[in-house]
Protein backbone atom coordinates (compact mmCIF):
# COMPACT_ATOMS: atom_id res chain seq x y z
CA UNK A 1 0.00 0.00 0.00
CA UNK A 2 2.73 2.35 1.02
CA UNK A 3 4.65 1.50 -1.94
CA UNK A 4 1.53 2.63 -4.20
CA UNK A 5 0.85 5.30 -2.39
CA UNK A 6 4.26 6.89 -2.94
CA UNK A 7 4.33 6.15 -6.80
CA UNK A 8 0.94 8.29 -6.40
CA UNK A 9 3.37 11.32 -5.45
CA UNK A 10 5.89 10.51 -7.72
CA UNK A 11 3.76 11.46 -10.62
CA UNK A 12 2.54 13.82 -9.17
CA UNK A 13 -0.82 13.39 -7.48
CA UNK A 14 -0.56 15.54 -4.19
CA UNK A 15 -3.89 16.41 -2.31
CA UNK A 16 -4.92 15.88 1.01
CA UNK A 17 -6.11 12.31 0.76
CA UNK A 18 -3.55 11.18 -0.33
CA UNK A 19 -1.10 13.00 2.03
CA UNK A 20 -3.69 11.45 5.13
CA UNK A 21 -3.01 7.87 3.51
CA UNK A 22 0.69 8.25 3.20
CA UNK A 23 0.87 10.24 7.10
CA UNK A 24 -1.68 6.68 8.73
CA UNK A 25 0.89 4.06 7.05
CA UNK A 26 4.13 5.71 8.17
CA UNK A 27 2.74 6.29 11.38
CA UNK A 28 1.48 2.62 11.35
CA UNK A 29 5.02 1.68 10.48
CA UNK A 30 6.34 3.69 13.65
CA UNK A 31 7.97 5.98 10.66
CA UNK A 32 7.26 9.14 13.28
CA UNK A 33 9.37 11.46 11.92
CA UNK A 34 8.11 10.77 7.20
CA UNK A 35 4.15 10.43 8.96
CA UNK A 36 4.67 13.97 10.43
CA UNK A 37 5.68 15.25 7.10
CA UNK A 38 2.66 13.89 5.19
CA UNK A 39 0.01 14.67 8.00
CA UNK A 40 1.53 18.37 7.90
CA UNK A 41 0.97 18.53 4.40
CA UNK A 42 -2.58 17.25 4.69
CA UNK A 43 -3.59 19.67 7.04
CA UNK A 44 -1.92 22.56 4.83
CA UNK A 45 -4.25 21.63 1.69
CA UNK A 46 -7.63 21.03 4.37
CA UNK A 47 -7.23 22.71 7.84
CA UNK A 48 -10.63 21.39 8.83
CA UNK A 49 -9.42 17.82 8.37
CA UNK A 50 -9.61 16.49 11.78
CA UNK A 51 -8.66 12.77 11.68
CA UNK A 52 -5.23 14.20 10.25
CA UNK A 53 -4.77 16.62 13.19
CA UNK A 54 -5.34 13.66 15.65
CA UNK A 55 -2.81 11.60 13.87
CA UNK A 56 -0.29 14.72 13.67
CA UNK A 57 -0.69 14.84 17.02
CA UNK A 58 0.19 11.41 17.51
CA UNK A 59 3.47 11.24 15.22
CA UNK A 60 4.74 14.20 16.92
CA UNK A 61 4.32 12.58 20.30
CA UNK A 62 6.16 9.35 19.20
CA UNK A 63 8.66 11.90 17.26
CA UNK A 64 9.25 13.13 21.06
CA UNK A 65 7.60 16.71 19.93
CA UNK A 66 5.44 16.91 22.99
CA UNK A 67 4.60 20.80 22.32
CA UNK A 68 3.86 20.43 18.71
CA UNK A 69 1.59 17.35 19.83
CA UNK A 70 -0.50 19.58 21.89
CA UNK A 71 -0.31 22.16 19.04
CA UNK A 72 -1.75 19.82 16.46
CA UNK A 73 -4.47 18.21 19.26
CA UNK A 74 -5.99 22.13 19.72
CA UNK A 75 -6.11 22.66 16.31
CA UNK A 76 -7.61 19.56 15.44
CA UNK A 77 -10.50 20.25 18.61
CA UNK A 78 -11.08 23.92 17.16
CA UNK A 79 -11.29 21.87 13.68
CA UNK A 80 -13.38 18.92 14.91
CA UNK A 81 -15.90 21.41 16.89
CA UNK A 82 -16.36 23.58 13.75
CA UNK A 83 -17.71 21.04 12.03
CA UNK A 84 -19.47 19.09 14.58
CA UNK A 85 -16.72 16.01 14.33
CA UNK A 86 -17.68 14.45 17.44
CA UNK A 87 -15.67 11.12 17.76
CA UNK A 88 -12.39 13.32 16.89
CA UNK A 89 -13.26 15.92 19.14
CA UNK A 90 -13.69 13.43 21.73
CA UNK A 91 -10.49 11.86 21.04
CA UNK A 92 -8.51 14.42 21.36
CA UNK A 93 -9.95 15.82 24.36
CA UNK A 94 -8.80 12.80 26.17
CA UNK A 95 -5.20 12.86 24.52
CA UNK A 96 -4.58 16.09 25.44
CA UNK A 97 -5.84 15.17 28.79
CA UNK A 98 -3.38 12.43 28.96
CA UNK A 99 -0.72 14.42 27.82
CA UNK A 100 -1.62 17.19 30.43
CA UNK A 101 -1.10 14.31 33.29
CA UNK A 102 2.01 13.05 31.82
CA UNK A 103 3.47 16.11 30.96
CA UNK A 104 2.41 19.04 32.63
CA UNK A 105 5.52 21.69 31.44
CA UNK A 106 4.73 20.13 27.61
Amino acid sequence: MLEGLEKMLAKGVDNALLRFGLGKAYLDAGEYARAAEHLQRCVEFDPKYSAAWKLLGKARQGQGDLAGARRAWEQGLAAAQAHGDKQAEKEMSVFLKKLERQHPAA
